[in-house]
């Protein structure tokens, strides 16, 4: 029988809106979802799983030394990870046109010229999870 996957929250925060991952350990996309920073803790809960997570990934970016002081406080048990979020977002579009491949005659362009028609802060918090995946596994 399967071990069960261990499941990881990544968190993309932001001034107005928060980008929330819930990523299994293989990398794979559980669900990814943008909530409002205002109130994070409060969305964030009607967000999870009711398994435990492994762990929180944290970006280092915008808000992150609040965030993380509000993820400490509220949710005391999950284990904390900050990562470098350098260029995540570029990767999180990247990532959209993975998982979305453009149809007609945008297919013909580079996806590096085409914009993601909608905002990729999950995805962002996708990629965060990913890169401590990647690095903890090289280590």
């Amino acid at each position: 029988m399967d071990e069960p996957m261990e499941l990881y929250l990544g968190v993309d925060p932001g001034r107005d809106k928060t980008g929330a991952a819930l990523v299994w350990e293989n990398g794979r996309i559980f669900k990814q979802e943008i909530l409002p920073t205002d109130d994070f803790s409060r969305h964030l809960q009607q967000f999870l799983p009711e398994q435990p997570l492994a762990g929180c990934i944290l970006g280092d970016g915008t808000t992150s030394k609040t965030m993380a002081a509000q993820l400490e406080k509220d949710f005391p048990q999950l284990p904390l990870f900050t990562v470098n979020e350098y260029g995540s977002t570029q990767e999180a579009k990247k990532l959209y046109w993975q998982l979305h491949p453009p149809k007609g005659w945008k297919r013909l362009l580079p996806t590096a010229l085409l914009d993601a028609p909608s905002a990729v802060d999950g995805l962002a918090a996708v990629v965060l999870v990913q890169r401590y995946l990647r690095d903890k596994t090289i280590k």
